[in-house]
């Protein structure tokens, strides 16, 4: 296939638009369901990246869920816990410790379900039937994978009443060293981005505390790579093979903390058995679940558990999770990773990212106040390499 007519660009209003290649040879997919669209493809081409630099560094299956050109997340396939599986409303699948690619997009869609809803999906690896049930009972998109099995085909093709969006990638390619996009009719041409984000990037530990677990350097490297193909200013928090928090796009750099570390913290909160225990009706679900844990978890609880409220949703009224229980909770947490695509600029960053747990930190390093942010470090006794790499993606 040389080129693929779509039905608009990014608007309704953009037409015509098409993906082709610029020196006329085939594209490197074929549309196996589905017309995806301009922002679909966008989405496809980025996570795929994503991932499949995450399995080359790690070796293990990796999957990403996609909204708006930036990941939700991004996660290796590791096995779930129980409660984890509970969190990730898939508790339920038969198999699925069996299939690494599915642990894998338990995770990555199972963290921040409220961004994911209506996500694109990458797999780094074949889709197997698992992953394909997976994916059918989430609202999506699409999916882009290297290959499909038969079964996971027909289950993926019975979505959207046959119309769901399923890309086969060819993963053997390689695209140009030069890339070019237009803006406003003026021609931008710069070389890929193809630097490698591996353990050797890690070395430069700037503070008292040097230690890097092996576990700490692979969620480092799933953030960094994250982080990669995410609309800057981004920072990444990740943990247990997955990042669990993602602050995309945003001016400020504490801003991009805030948020991530905010999405971090729901994460961990739902895993709080007041969460995991709530009541809920047989009749509600899991978008609308999504919705009222939100809700429950922040400072708007009352919109889920006023009297004529609750009884929408719960079979009994719960007990609410407090602030207080909330602030208990979390503070128990520790171990996580935090990049950022640029330098910290000040120490507010480090205070922010503490309340989230964080342990370890990757950040490019370069600030005029660098002393200052490696003595908050040093302060909460907080591991910081300096990876002197910075990763702006627009």
């Amino acid at each position: 296939m040389k080129e693929f007519e779509l039905k608009y660009g990014c608007n309704p209003n953009q037409k015509p638009a098409k993906i082709y290649m610029e020196n006329g040879e085939d594209l490197p997919i074929e549309i196996l369901c589905g017309r995806p669209g301009f922002i679909n493809f966008l989405d496809a081409f980025n996570s795929w990246q994503l991932v499949k630099e995450i399995k080359a560094e790690l070796g293990v299956p990796a999957a990403a869920s996609f909204k708006h050109v930036s990941p939700t997340c991004a996660a290796v396939g590791l096995p779930l816990s129980d409660t984890l599986k509970k969190a990730c409303f898939v508790d339920d699948i038969e198999g699925l410790d069996e299939s690494p690619l599915a642990c894998a997009y338990a995770r990555a869609r199972g963290t921040d379900r409220m961004s994911s809803f209506g996500d694109w999906i990458a797999l780094s690896d074949v889709c197997d039937k698992t992953t394909a049930l997976l994916v059918k009972r989430e609202v999506s998109d699409g999916i882009i994978a290297p290959g499909y099995t038969d079964e996971a085909l027909e289950i993926l093709k019975s979505k959207r009443k046959g119309n769901y969006n399923i890309i086969k990638i060819d993963e053997s390619y390689v695209p140009a060293e030069k890339e070019c996009k237009q803006v406003f009719g003026i021609t931008f041409e710069q070389g890929r981005n193809n630097f490698r984000i591996n353990e050797e990037l890690l070395s430069n530990m700037v503070t008292e505390n040097k230690t890097l677990s092996a576990e700490a350097k692979r969620d480092l490297i799933i953030a960094l790579i994250t982080l990669k193909y995410t609309q800057s200013n981004s920072v990444c928090y990740a943990v247990d093979g997955q990042a669990i928090g993602v602050g995309a796009g945003q001016q400020s750099r504490i801003h991009c903390t805030r948020l991530a570390g905010n999405k971090a913290d729901i994460w961990h909160l739902r895993q709080h058995e007041k969460v995991l225990n709530l009541p809920f009706l047989p009749t509600i679900g899991r978008p609308d679940r999504d919705n009222v844990i939100d809700v429950y978890i922040s400072d708007n609880d009352e919109d889920v558990l006023a009297e004529g409220m609750w009884q929408k949703y719960f079979t009994v009224k719960p007990e609410p999770l407090t602030k207080e229980e909330q602030k208990a909770y979390l503070s128990t947490i520790t171990g996580v990773s935090v990049a950022s695509d640029a330098f910290f600029p000040f120490d507010d960053n480090i205070e922010r990212a503490r309340r989230s747990g964080v342990s370890y930190i990757a950040q490019p390093g370069g600030s005029i106040r660098d002393d200052i942010v490696i003595e908050c470090c040093n302060k909460y006794d907080i591991a910081m390499a300096f990876t002197g790499m910075r990763l702006f993606h627009h």
